[in-house]
């Protein structure tokens, strides 16, 4: 797909979570408590394997108000940033 958003490099990360091996909703369910956590401008990690999040992470950045920084391929799994709003 060409309309993937690649993540840059040097990113600053606040947290990370693994969300490798559970499958939709559980990924995003976990996002959303996740960056509940941070403080707005602090930068979330999400690793996953579910390919829904592909989808899933940048509409619900777009409906939330937080930024889809992109993802990047990782061996066996993706890694997907989001900037809390």
């Amino acid at each position: 797909m060409s309309d993937i958003k690649v993540a840059p490099e040097g990113l600053e990360i606040t947290a990370t979570l693994d969300a490798k091996g559970l499958s939709c909703p559980m990924p995003l369910l976990r996002t959303k408590k996740e960056i509940g956590k941070l403080k707005s401008g602090e930068i979330l990690r999400i690793d996953g394997t579910d390919p829904g999040s592909r989808n899933d992470i940048p509409g619900w950045c777009a409906r939330g108000g937080h930024e889809y920084l992109g993802e990047k391929e990782q061996p066996g799994f993706m890694s997907f940033f989001v900037k809390k709003g």
